[in-house]
C-alpha cells in the first residue's frame, strides 16, 4: 500500500520487479570484531498519474512511502532505468473486423516511438504461425523499417503458441525491467485451455510484467448487431479488409455496397456469432487477470483513435525506486 502527499493525487503499482537478499557487509567496530548487517533491498517501478490520468512525470523519492505490517518506510532511491519492451503484435484470426492489420501496425508504431532512446524492444507477430521479426534493439528508426517490410497477416490466430514463445524469448535476456505489449482480441483458433492455463502460470513465475492493448470491447461492438437474423447495419464482414483489398475490383465495389436490412437467412451465422462474443469475453477475462497478476496495466480501447492515444501510457512503466 501506498501513501502520497496531496500534490499527488494517486500512485499506482505498476510493476514488482525484483525483491532480494543483499550479501551482508561486514563493518569493523573499535573492538576490531566484525558485525554483520543484513538488508534487504526491494526494488518497485511505479507510475504517477493525476486526477486527470495524466502521466505525472516529477515525483521525488521524498514522496514515495510504502507501508509493509502497519510500518511505513521511506524510497531511498528513485531513478528511470532503460526498459526491456517485446512487443507481440496479432496479425490473425477468422473472423476478426476491428482488428484490423493497419491499425495494429500504427499502434506498434506509436508504442515504440513512445519508448525513451535508451529502451530496447523486439517485435513477434503471430497469425497461421509466430514470428520473431525484430531482435532486440535501441534504434528505434531500425524497429520501424522491420515492422513495414516484415509485418504480414493470415488466416488463424496461434495466441497461446506466441505466448509461450514471448516469455521464451524475455526470459533469455539477462536484464531486468522486462516488458510484455499485447495488443491482441486473446482469442485463439484451437482454444487449447490446458495450454492456455499453463501459459499463464509460465509468465507468473517470471517478473515479466504484461501489458494489454486489447480489441475485445471493440470486436464485440461490431458483431453485437450483426448476429441478429435481421439488422439495420451493413451486411456482417466475411473477410478483413487487408484480405478484402486482395480480390477484383468488381467484387469489392459489391461488398462495399451501403446496405440499410440486412436478412440473414444463414441461420448457422448468428450462432457463429455468438460463440465469437463468448470467445471474445472469455478472452477479456484472461488478459485482465494476466495483466494484473504481473502487475501490468491493460487498455480497454472504444475507439481506433484511444487505442493509439493510450500508448502514450508507456513511459509511465519505467521509473524505479529502492526501499
Amino acid at each position: 500500500m501506498l501513501s502520497l502527499p496531496t500534490k499527488i493525487v494517486s500512485l499506482i503499482f505498476v510493476l514488482l520487479v525484483a525483491a532480494n537478499a543483499q550479501t551482508p557487509v561486514p563493518t569493523p567496530n573499535q573492538n576490531d570484531d566484525t558485525e554483520r548487517v543484513f538488508t534487504e533491498e526491494i526494488k518497485l517501478n511505479v507510475s504517477a498519474v493525476d486526477r486527470h490520468g495524466k502521466f505525472f512525470a516529477g515525483v521525488k523519492k521524498e514522496d514515495l512511502v510504502i507501508m509493509e505490517d502497519e510500518r511505513l518506510h521511506q524510497a531511498s532511491s528513485l531513478r528511470r532505468i532503460a526498459a526491456n519492451v517485446l512487443i507481440m503484435m496479432d496479425t490473425g484470426g477468422e473472423m476478426r473486423a476491428k482488428k484490423g492489420f493497419e491499425q495494429t501496425k500504427k499502434t506498434v508504431k506509436s508504442l515504440i516511438n513512445a519508448l525513451s532512446a535508451e529502451d530496447s524492444v523486439a517485435i513477434i507477430q503471430y497469425h497461421d504461425k509466430v514470428e520473431i521479426i525484430a531482435e532486440w534493439t535501441t534504434n528505434k528508426e531500425e524497429a520501424l523499417k522491420i515492422l513495414n517490410a516484415k509485418a504480414n497477416f493470415g488466416r488463424r490466430s496461434v495466441f497461446i503458441n506466441a505466448l509461450e514463445t514471448a516469455t521464451k524469448f524475455l526470459q533469455k535476456t539477462p536484464l531486468e525491467n522486462r516488458h510484455l505489449v499485447l495488443i491482441t482480441d486473446g482469442t485463439d483458433t484451437f482454444n487449447n485451455l490446458t495450454e492456455r492455463e499453463a501459459a499463464m502460470r509460465n509468465l507468473l513465475a517470471t517478473d515479466i510484467n504484461v501489458h494489454v492493448f486489447s480489441y475485445t470491447k471493440l470486436e464485440i461492438t461490431d458483431l453485437e448487431p450483426r448476429a441478429k437474423s435481421v439488422s439495420k447495419s451493413a451486411p456482417p464482414k466475411a473477410i478483413p479488409d487487408e484480405v478484402k483489398a486482395t480480390l477484383p475490383r468488381g467484387i469489392q465495389d459489391m461488398m462495399n455496397a451501403p446496405i440499410r436490412v440486412t436478412i440473414n437467412t444463414d441461420r448457422e451465422f448468428p450462432r457463429k456469432m455468438k460463440e465469437r462474443k463468448t470467445a471474445l469475453i472469455d478472452g477479456e477475462k484472461y488478459l485482465a487477470a494476466l495483466s494484473k497478476d504481473t502487475n501490468g496495466e491493460m487498455v480497454l480501447p472504444e475507439s481506433n483513435e484511444e487505442m493509439l492515444e493510450k500508448t502514450l501510457l508507456s513511459p509511465r512503466l519505467l521509473i524505479r525506486a529502492t526501499f
